[in-house]
């Protein structure tokens, strides 16, 4: 566990620093104790679940993620350039099944990054979504954003709610 703390310690510093731009005794010392806090913070299990993450699973889903932001920015810019303005937004709720807390998290962020499209509210089990028209939801309302989430968290026991 000290070994965990300790690199994960070297690497936030190392962002530290590179962020900060300043190397003077006072920043590299709030720097470094910040670093071990958020080592030491992050490094001990808040509960007793133990998460695994598939790096394959993140390995296809954040360039899938990406194309999707891509492929959204245009329906957007779309939607924007368009005299009508055919736009139809829509708050609704949507359950999730996925297997972990930091999925839904992911799920989220997700929905979020993705232009049109907005995450309101997380509970356990649902999200609250907004969507600027029915065609920036088609990848959560088919179901084909939790599943490529659900490649990230591979074989998880379900959530306690």
């Amino acid at each position: 566990m000290t070994g965990r703390i300790l690199l994960k310690t070297a690497l936030f510093f190392l962002i530290w620093m590179a962020l900060s731009g300043k190397f003077n005794f006072l920043h590299l010392t709030i720097g470094l104790g910040l670093s071990l806090g958020i080592a030491w913070l992050n490094t001990w299990p808040l509960t007793g679940d133990k998460m695994r993450v598939s790096w394959v699973g993140v390995l296809t889903y954040v360039p899938w993620l990406f194309s999707r932001i891509l492929a959204s920015s245009i329906h957007m810019v779309r939607l924007i350039l368009d005299p009508k303005l055919p736009i139809d937004p829509q708050l609704f709720g949507h359950q999730t099944s996925l297997p972990h807390h930091a999925a839904v998290v992911l799920l989220g962020n997700s929905i979020t990054l993705t232009p049109g499209t907005i995450t309101v509210e997380v509970s356990p089990n649902e999200l609250t979504v907004h969507s600027i028209d029915p065609a920036s939801s088609n990848d959560l309302l088919s179901g084909t954003l939790e599943k490529k989430v659900a490649t990230v968290f591979p074989s998880q026991p379900r959530m306690k709610a």
